[in-house]
């Protein structure tokens, strides 16, 4: 009878909070595994600090640069010596999320807001891990939530928490907006790395996002889906503006709709990587059901030689 009650026990659902633990401790590994695994030495080669900063002095050895011998020193103490410097790595990761109701969609077994969660939990790992600090923006077409940057892993963990369980007001996007708040809210501050996550279905955003380029180093990633840019031959289907809510009843059979639905994210793509271009940005395209690390990796190992 004893056996028998455990059983039931463990069979019990899980409540919402042990779901949510969980997924956060899924999260938390996998992100965990891919910082220490893959991207070693990566991240930081690839946003180093904001310069150098004085350390010590030292007697001069053969090779140094004599451009750092401290003269005051050395006519002091009747030897040569030499200034030490190391590099300072306090930086600011901040991650802007799109929450609008375009990322819930997904095939390959990942909506867009699952991945742009995966990729936000990787990065921001990356940056606990090199003692960086990171923060957080929701957005939609209003500001959703904002979470100042800090340092460590709690803060880390409840970083992974809201990219799970956060739900927005709004369904809508607005770019812009978002861009303007952070800008506002930066105006004093050191510059940051900023990582921009969307699926960019939306205009009017460059001047704004040209304003963010002159003063941080901005980053996008826009996010997409197979189906985003092809429409499956399914016959007569009604489809809905998830962001608007209506509805329109279409043929997917006709050749001309076909055509229309990838054009239309043919030149939001465009769009996208012509902003960031005018901007002095980067942009990174990732679909879902790929292997987001090997993008991100590529462009670590290129941005790391530039620099």
């Amino acid at each position: 009878m004893l056996f028998s009650k455990k059983n039931k026990e463990k069979e019990q659902p899980l409540t919402e909070e042990q779901e949510l633990q969980k997924k956060v401790r899924q999260l938390e590994i996998r992100s965990k595994k891919l910082t220490n695994h893959i991207f070693t030495g990566e991240y930081h080669s690839a946003f180093r600090g904001r310069g150098m900063s004085f350390k010590e002095v030292r007697e001069y050895e053969e090779g140094d640069d004599i451009r750092f011998i401290d003269w005051n020193v050395s006519a002091r103490t009747n030897n040569t010596y030499s200034k030490l410097f190391e590099e300072e790595r306090e930086i600011s990761i901040f991650l802007m999320v799109d929450s609008s109701a375009s990322n819930l969609f997904g095939t390959n077994g990942q909506s867009k807001k699952n991945l742009i969660a995966e990729i936000c939990a990787t990065l921001a790992f990356s940056a606990v891990k090199n003692n960086d600090k990171v923060g957080l923006l929701f957005f939609s077409d209003k500001i959703e939530k904002f979470i100042p940057s800090k340092k460590g892993r709690e803060h880390g963990l409840f970083l992974l928490r809201e990219l799970i369980n956060f739900k927005p007001a709004s369904a809508q996007t607005d770019i812009k907006s978002a861009l303007e708040y952070v800008n506002n809210i930066s105006k004093n501050k050191h510059k940051s790395i900023i990582f921009l996550l969307s699926d960019f279905v939306d205009e009017r955003y460059l001047e704004t996002l040209r304003v963010m380029a002159k003063k941080h180093e901005v980053i996008g990633i826009q996010v997409f889906d197979r189906y985003d840019s092809v429409l499956p031959d399914v016959g007569l289907l009604e489809i809905e503006d998830i962001e608007t809510g209506q509805t329109m009843l279409i043929d997917t059979h006709s050749k001309f709709t076909q055509n229309s639905y990838g054009t239309q994210f043919q030149k939001i793509s465009a769009d996208a990587i012509e902003n960031f271009r005018k901007a002095g940005a980067e942009l990174l395209q990732v679909s879902t059901g790929e292997d987001f690390i090997k993008v991100l990796r590529t462009f670590f190992i290129k941005r790391s030689r530039v620099k």
